[in-house]
This record gives structure tokens, sequence and C-alpha cells, in this order.
């Protein structure tokens, strides 16, 4: 475990870098050779490939890929009132926050006679990757399903890896009902995203996918979006990772389960502490050791732990500014006054503010989205929202008077580009009188 300090004032620039260097994402010749032999093998063989690969890689052979209604019921039956009354509530609380992010139409009349309108349409089909390693993720369920269901998506196809009996898990099944979804196929890994973008006997091919997974579906996505015409990705995938910038008043115990929170996620997770208090960072040492020695998960935490920074700095300035380097998935801000760091904070995928904000929160039921940008693509994509689940185009509507009052400006630019077309294109209007100015 690295508890060592570093203190920012004392290092070099290049150590600094260092510092702040993310854990390598592997991206090697025979990975990507792999995943393109899969992919093709997708594409030939449709439905067979399926199968077949999710026998090879499951251990699995399936006698249909598709979950029926009658396994949907059955799942509800299935689950304790408690654990339907937490996924119950997480779904309305999420279902709130992205209520209030449905767009508005823009009309705007740029000049008299010019009509323009932004408008905004729900993507028709998307394809949701659900993970299923150690445990069933319907929180990711319900984070990608709440905002395809108001966006209004035609089609919503859910893929997940089946269990070693060839199901999912009753809380995946419970969740994706609650948003509607009646597509939903016991597939996983690069194999179920290439039909998400090629389409098979079974699965006609969607839009978009979205959706977290490993090595081999991030480089699938990555593949395809490359690949197919018309088939887009959410956004790149990389390891999990927190920043904390608290004070001497922090909480060494709250920050320590914060930082855990995130390690147990994997082992090329990555948890940095900036901090301007040195006894807090030696409490924060301390309570990672003692609070890692009794976790389920302990040496996949130990694992992510010898990449994490325990960072001096200066002040909260300087704080505020190495995060807004670093661009962190997830930013808990635990100081006495939290809202004044707020204001100069711009990097990071989702923020937490104050001692009782935990990034668990955000994870299951706070409202906001947990599918984040990481490994420092918070500094140019947003996290995951209504909006991606939507498209926007624009409309324009011109008069002859609208196009007459134009025409001056499009004459002289298309003569500036050299388009005689362009510019005929409004001249001959203008020039026939038999218009009746409509």
């Amino acid at each position: 475990m690295n508890t060592q300090m570093i203190k920012w004032q004392e290092i070099s620039a290049q150590q600094k870098v260092d510092a702040l260097a993310r854990p390598a994402i592997a991206d090697n010749a025979l990975l990507s050779t792999q995943v393109a032999n899969i992919l093709s093998q997708v594409q030939k063989q449709g439905d067979k490939a399926l199968y077949a690969l999710t026998e090879q890689f499951d251990g699995i052979a399936l006698s249909r890929l598709s979950v029926t209604a009658e396994q949907v019921a059955l799942a509800k039956l299935a689950l304790s009132d408690k654990r339907l009354k937490a996924i119950n509530t997480a779904y309305a609380q999420i279902k709130r926050f992205h209520s209030a992010q449905k767009a508005q139409d823009v009309f705007v009349e740029t000049c008299p006679g010019v009509r323009c309108t932004l408008k905004t349409e729900a993507i028709e089909s998307v394809g949701l990757y659900i993970p299923a390693g150690s445990a069933p993720l319907p929180s990711t369920v319900l984070m990608l399903g709440v905002p395809a269901q108001l966006a209004g998506c035609q089609r919503t196809v859910l893929v997940c890896p089946p269990d070693k009996d060839g199901k999912l898990a009753n809380e995946i099944l419970v969740a994706a009902d609650l948003c509607q979804i009646t597509e939903i196929y016991t597939i996983g890994g690069a194999q179920a995203i290439a039909a998400l973008a090629y389409g098979t006997e079974s699965i006609p091919a969607v839009n978009k996918v979205f959706g977290p997974g490993n090595r081999y579906v991030t480089e699938a996505k990555k593949q395809l979006s490359q690949q197919v015409a018309g088939f887009a990705i959410d956004m790149p995938a990389g390891p999990s990772e927190v920043l904390v910038i608290a004070d001497e008043k922090a909480n060494a115990a709250f920050i320590a389960a914060d930082l855990l929170s995130q390690a147990e996620h994997g082992s090329d997770s990555q948890v940095i502490l900036l901090t301007d208090s040195e006894s807090l960072i030696a409490k924060v040492a301390d309570e990672l050791k003692t609070q890692v020695a009794v976790l389920s998960r302990r040496t996949i935490a130990e694992q992510a732990l010898k990449q994490s920074r325990l960072i001096l700095t200066k002040d909260m300035t300087q704080a505020v500014e190495i995060s807004n380097l670093y661009g962190p998935e997830h930013l808990i801000i635990q100081t006495l006054e939290p809202q004044s760091l707020l204001k100069v904070l711009r990097n990071a995928g989702s923020i937490f503010v104050g001692a009782y904000t935990p990034e668990s929160a955000g994870d299951y039921a706070s409202g906001t989205n947990h599918v984040l940008p990481t490994y420092g693509y918070s500094k140019v994509i947003s996290s995951l929202s209504l909006a991606d689940f939507s498209r926007r185009y624009t409309v324009q509507e011109i008069t002859k008077e609208g196009l007459s009052n134009l025409a001056e400006c499009i004459i002289e630019l298309t003569d500036a580009e050299g388009l005689d077309a362009h510019q005929r294109a409004v001249t001959i209007r203008l020039e026939d009188e038999c218009m009746d100015g409509n």
C-alpha cells in the first residue's frame, strides 16, 4: 500500500507529472486482434457466433438469447420487499433529476423573414451494456435505462453476460422492467457490442451503445465506432478514479472510506487526496490501513492503493490547481467552506460537496448519473445525461423578403470563396418575379 506523502512544493516538474500519471490502459496488438476476430465472427455468423462465443467465454450453452416476460415476472417475486423498495427509490430519484433535463425547442427569428429553430429528438434505438462481474449492477441499469426512457427512444436493448446458469440477476431484470425495457439478451463481452452494432437474426442493430465494461468491451466499442457507419458510443472509458480535496478539519475516517469505495472497483483504480494539512495525511494513511483490512474486496483495494497519492499542498488554491490539472472522474470536497472552492473547480465528471456527500450516493441514489468521463476526459466530455440519448438538429424557413435581407451578405461571401453555384442558388430566386413572396 502506497501511503507515502508527496510534498508538492518540494518535487520537480517531472515528478509532478509522474504523481498525476494514471495507470496505463492496456492497448496492445494482441487485444486489438482478438477483439477484431470476435467482431468479424459475429458479423459473418450472427446468432450462431453469439451462442458459440458465449459458450467459449462464459461456459454456458444457451438455448435462447432473449429473456422472456415470464422470467421478469418471476424476478420480481424472488426479491425481498426491502430490495424492491431500494431499487424503486433509486429509480424515482434518478428519474426526478433527469426529468428536469428535458430540452425545449429553441426558436429565433434572426432577422425579418428568417426563422431558425433548434429541435431535439430522441435517438431511435440504443443499446445498454450492463457488466456482470463479481456482482450484478442494477444501478447501472437505472443510470442508462432512465434517461433512455425519458428521452423516448423507440427501442432500448439491454445486454448482460449470463451467470453460470445462463440467467441474469433478478435485480437486473427488475430494474430493466421499471425502465420499460422489454428487449433483454443474455450476452456479454465484445460479441454483445458487435451484435448491437452489426445486428443479427435475433438482435436488430442500434444507433448508439452505452455502458461500462472490461477491456474487451471497451476495445470493441472503440473499433466498431470507427468501422460501422452511424454507430456511436457514449464516451471513452478508463479505470475508475476519485480525488478528495480536504482541509485540516476534515474527518480522516470519512476520507479513507471515500478513497476505498473507489479503490475496490478494480486493481487499476486510482485514488488521490489533496490537502494542506500534514497531520490529516497521517490520519488518513492510518485509517486506510485499518479500513482496508476488513473489506471483502481487500486484495483489489490494496492493489489500487499502490497507485494512490497523498499529496501535501501549500494551500487550498494550489489544491484546486492540481485538481483542475488532473480532471478526476469523481471529485469530493471536504472543507469548512466547500462552496468557495466550487466556484473555481472546473474539470470533474461529478463533484460531491461536504462531509455528508459520499461518492456512493451519486453511484446509487442521489439522482445524478454515475456514468462519468475518466482518464482526464472530464476536461472535454460531460457526465452522462438525458441529452446523450437525443440528437439536436436545426430547421430554417426563409421568406423571399428574408432571403433578400441576407442576399448581399451571402453573395459577398460566396464570391470570396469562389462558389458560384452557391451564389446562384440565391440570386436565381430573387430574379424570379413569378414568386408570390412566400
